[in-house]
């Protein structure tokens, strides 16, 4: 039995950590909050960190600890109250939202820009056969899952990090323009913002599946102590997440500069703008080839992760079926726009997050809670209450989203994305000194 990584395999593995985050919505959204956040970029900036990085850092630690995936974190609660959490995530993050995501930004950014220059096809052809290429050799890596580390983490990932590597220091050295202004829904509380923004990543709910497949990826390679697992874990973490910070500031600071060069620009809009502005005729290609790398390796581990949850769901469907199943379901929805999945997706975000971050914070303490299922019940119940009516204000739709508005209003910190805090809180408390009182009973 192996008892150590090498340092070169830890590196790897923090390469295909990273690789497995760095997505379609870590490209997209980043520059997004430095055009609001203007002048006001390092505040914003921190509150994006916060829960781009600093949360899916605490998420691997704590799926670490438990040792296990999201069925050993969700272990306290109820049965079927952990089977809807756990459908809910994988949804979100895999044929729902996520995966097809990568799909639509690869096509969005990495290639419309060739199609716009050739004129020979209608977009919607294009699409759809760039989607059926994507997907069909994301699925067909995903049939592999036990070489992950080796042809993401050896081979794909230090390729993209050369890459970014090059946008980043072109960035900083040339921006292409001053920091803009603060937009209006920006200058009252910038942290607040980019915190919220930090959501659209799904890289915190992402945490809860990905590290599973960092376990198994070190389990592979001959390593059983938990103890050592742990520490293997937490280390390709932090080599993730530092090399998830080193792209996302640049980009939130293209973002802030970009106002004179693509001031009514779009999600998928600004940043090839920006890169064509730095590296003329190469710029596309530059970008393409980045797009690409970072989307594809986010679909392949979604669709090996969420092959391996609904496998082991229902066991008499075959790990292969499902993922090519999902990768064909991600084909058609990945068509349907980059505007229209981010809309529908931050409703469900917004609801799903709060009671993903109070999971994570209890599985890091869980040893010392004494009665783990009563505090699991009460934190995430009061929790997704509160977060539900933040998920109802954010469909917009008229009517629900103003009476969510106004229960949302009676809330302490509830008009600033925080109103699940106070109810997390104190679903603790009511659950720590439930455990403890029964423990007097007993004795």
């Amino acid at each position: 039995m192996k008892t150590r990584l090498s340092g070169l395999e830890l590196l790897a593995l923090g390469f295909m950590t990273f690789a497995l985050f760095l997505g379609a919505g870590n490209i997209v959204f980043p520059p997004q909050v430095g055009v609001g956040a203007g002048t006001d970029f390092w505040p914003a900036a921190l509150g994006f960190l916060t829960t781009a990085v600093g949360l899916p850092l605490l998420g691997i630690l704590a799926v670490a600890r438990v040792g296990g995936g999201l069925e050993t974190l969700t272990a306290p609660l109820p049965r079927l109250a952990a089977l809807a959490f756990g459908l809910g995530i994988y949804l979100a993050i895999g044929p729902l939202f996520a995966l097809p995501r990568t799909g639509t930004v690869a096509f969005e950014m990495g290639m419309r820009p060739f199609v716009a220059l050739s004129g020979s096809a209608e977009p919607p052809l294009y699409s759809l056969l760039h989607s059926l290429l994507f997907f069909g050799l994301a699925t067909l890596l995903a049939l592999m899952p036990g070489r992950l580390m080796d042809i993401i983490g050896k081979w794909i990932t230090p390729l993209l990090i050369l890459l970014l590597g090059l946008i980043a220091l072109a960035t900083l050295v040339a921006p292409q323009g001053p920091l803009g202004e603060t937009q209006a829904g920006w200058r009252a509380a910038p942290f607040t913002e980019g915190f919220r923004n930090g959501y659209l990543t799904m890289d915190t709910l992402a945490s809860l599946v990905f590290g599973i497949l960092i376990v198994t990826a070190i389990r592979d390679r001959g390593i059983r102590e938990p103890r050592l697992i742990a520490r293997y874990t937490l280390g390709a973490g932090i080599i993730a997440a530092t090399c998830l910070a080193a792209v996302y500031l640049p980009l939130t600071y293209m973002g802030a500069t970009s106002h004179e060069l693509a001031a009514q620009a779009g999600s998928g809009e600004l940043i090839p703008a920006y890169v064509a502005a730095l590296f003329g005729p190469w710029g596309p290609v530059l970008l393409a080839a980045v797009i690409t790398l970072a989307c594809l390796t986010t679909a392949v581990g979604l669709l090996s992760a969420c092959g391996e949850y609904f496998h082991g769901l229902w066991p008499r469907l075959p790990y292969r079926l499902l993922v090519i199943a999902m990768g064909a379901f991600a084909t058609l929805v990945a068509n349907q726009g980059l505007e229209s999945l981010i809309r529908v997706s931050i409703p469900v975000l917004v609801t799903l997050y709060p009671p993903a971050i109070v999971l994570i914070l209890l599985s890091l303490i869980r040893p010392w809670l004494g009665d783990a299922p009563r505090v699991f019940a009460w934190a995430l119940s009061l929790t997704l209450a509160a977060s539900l009516l933040d998920g109802l204000v954010a469909t917009e739709l008229e009517g629900l989203a103003d009476t969510a508005r106004t229960l949302q209003r009676h809330l302490p910190l509830g008009e600033t994305s925080f109103g699940w805090l106070l109810p997390a809180l104190a679903g603790s408390l009511v659950g720590l000194a439930g455990g403890r009182h029964q423990r007097l009973r007993e004795a």
